[in-house]
């Protein structure tokens, strides 16, 4: 069930508690270790999210699944979660606080997609020129190969997008041969 309300009312109060007790970027970490804990195991986001396991088995799982990878705080945080029953949100909380904790810290995610997977080189160029062309100062680089642009680029920043590919201009030159913009241009 998403409910992303109620994620990122979560994620509020846990950087809060983080900021007021000085490990914000130690709460990060946690975030990110947990992350990729659900990315890489399908298993244990099916017993986060089931209801016939009950939560002192959860608990016993979440600890040993994590062990001692996390903070004191995250720990209390998930055990909280457990106590409420919405460790099934954990999923959803987690992107939330992350969001949260860029936009805290001015880390504004810019992202690239290649046909081919892009070098160092042109990642720190990217990153350069998108540094001169605005106000932006820390940027996180997100690099996606999608074959399907064919060749050139797509770079989203924000709201902003600006589509180098060739895809695109294939698609374009399509849409004037459908309208027939050369035939009209010739007679």
């Amino acid at each position: 069930m998403r409910n992303p309300r109620l994620a990122g009312r979560y994620a509020k109060s846990l950087i809060g508690l983080a900021i007021e007790r000085n490990e914000l970027d130690k709460v990060y970490g946690d975030m990110l270790y947990l992350q990729s804990l659900i990315k890489q195991s399908k298993e244990f986001l099916v017993i986060l999210k089931s209801p016939v396991i009950n939560p002192v088995k959860k608990k016993a799982i979440l600890e040993s699944v994590t062990g001692g990878n996390i903070s004191e705080m995250v720990e209390g945080f998930i055990r909280l979660l457990i106590l409420k029953g919405r460790e099934s949100n954990l999923p959803e909380i987690i992107p939330a606080f992350i969001d949260q904790y860029k936009v805290l810290k001015n880390i504004f995610v810019v992202t690239l997609s290649t046909a081919t997977p892009a070098s160092e080189e042109l990642k720190h160029t990217i990153i350069e020129k998108v540094k001169e062309a605005t106000s932006l100062q820390n940027i996180e680089l997100k690099t996606i190969v999608n074959e399907d642009l064919i060749g050139g680029f797509v770079l989203q920043m924000g709201d902003t997008l600006v589509d180098a590919s060739i895809i695109y201009d294939l698609n374009a030159i399509k849409k004037q041969f459908l309208n027939n913009d050369f035939v009209f241009n010739i007679r």
